[in-house]
């Protein structure tokens, strides 16, 4: 058994824990097997890397240190995780994975370019998505929503960065999505939810088809 493997991104307030959720219910409807999960976190070894990067605890130690955090983090997380769930045949919704460490450590970090792909290569060991959303608004509206939805929490450690670096990020994403287009695709996310919501379970029901997966009435979909 093989199941797919969605990843989201986005920047910050772009809507991926909502849209992430919608899917899954679309999904669950449809009789598959679905594991929501995130990054960084995931795995119990992941989620106490977590902390440790959104609390800003490393950010003095550079992006560097950063990035090879999130390698760490994110090889426990495919390696207990997600590559199992997949044998299984589970449907995987992860919020961020390896685009987002190439945006925010790799492009406004400034790190290599080698140094990046080596790390993902060590972190990942292959392991790529199936297909990869990519919700996209202007950061202005993003941040905004992250300020609501945080209310009079702390900013964490990537909210409370300037403005112009969250425009850098959007285009970032956007760059590749634009040299990955078969695995990335790009969602105008400053729309109501439900319009949101169908447009990318439209992508994942055709994804699903292409690769001979079972509807809901459980006939099999030629290849």
């Amino acid at each position: 058994m093989q199941g797919l493997f969605v990843t989201f991104e986005g920047g910050e307030g772009a809507g991926k824990s909502t849209q992430i959720g919608r899917l899954a219910d679309h999904l669950r409807a449809d009789g598959d097997d679905v594991l929501v999960t995130r990054e960084p976190g995931g795995s119990p070894g992941a989620e106490a890397v977590r902390h440790v990067i959104l609390s800003g605890a490393a950010e003095p130690f550079g992006p560097a240190m950063e990035a090879l955090l999130f390698a760490a983090a994110r090889n426990d997380h495919v390696e207990q995780v997600i590559r199992q769930a997949l044998k299984v045949g589970q449907m995987v919704l992860c919020d961020r994975y390896i685009d987002s460490s190439r945006v925010y450590q790799g492009v406004t970090g400034n790190l290599d370019p080698d140094l990046m792909r080596a790390i993902e290569r060590a972190a990942i060991h292959g392991l790529m998505p199936d297909m990869t959303i990519i919700l996209d608004l202007p950061a202005e509206v993003g941040l905004q929503r992250a300020h609501a939805r945080r209310g009079a929490a702390t900013a964490d450690r990537f909210e409370k960065e300037t403005i112009d670096l969250h425009r850098k990020r959007r285009d970032a994403y956007l760059a590749i999505a634009t040299a990955e287009p078969e695995r990335c695709k790009v969602i105008a996310a400053n729309r109501p939810a439900d319009e949101i919501a169908a447009d990318i379970a439209a992508l994942v029901d055709g994804l699903k088809t292409s690769r001979g997966l079972k509807t809901k009435q459980g006939i099999e979909v030629a290849k």
